[in-house]
């Protein structure tokens, strides 16, 4: 059974992604998600914190995003972006969530929303952005994931 929270980062998704693709005000995409099923058993609080958040700092998420990619940001699937929005947000303004946490979540979304290896890129952009916006964190042991050198062949 999904937690409250889970549910939240989900909307939130599912509102990014409205967003992106509808271009419709935030009022618009809060009423029609507010018709969905389920709605009013996720975290309400942490829903508006992360999809008005994620909006409102777009712009500078998406500075935050780019410099950690290997393609240009417009070149993501409209769900990568979305993902990357919202834990870039949750990253950023959200400090009462660790950073694992915020990645593990984003990596859950990617797999039942993204393409079929989505998750894993993901989990490599969030793990450098990670050690860009939470560099204490990351370094104490138990931290963020650091990311995996690729093996020599």
């Amino acid at each position: 059974m999904k937690s409250p929270r889970r549910r939240a980062r989900e909307f939130a998704l599912q509102g990014l992604y409205q967003w992106q693709l509808s271009g419709n005000a935030l009022p618009a995409i809060e009423a029609h998600l507010a018709t969905t099923p389920g709605f009013g058993k996720m975290d309400a609080a942490l829903f508006e914190l992360l999809l008005r958040g994620a909006i409102e700092e777009a712009e500078d998420l998406q500075a935050l995003i780019e410099p950690q990619l290997d393609r240009p940001y417009a070149g993501l699937s409209p769900v990568e972006r979305a993902i990357l929005l919202l834990a870039a947000f949750e990253l950023k303004r959200h400090a009462a969530a660790p950073g694992k946490v915020v990645i593990n979540e984003a990596i859950e979304l990617a797999k039942s929303y993204g393409g079929t290896d989505g998750h894993k890129y993901v989990n490599g952009v969030l793990d450098k952005l990670a050690a860009v916006m939470r560099p204490a964190e990351v370094a104490r042991p138990g931290g963020v994931r650091k990311p995996r050198k690729k093996e020599e062949t």
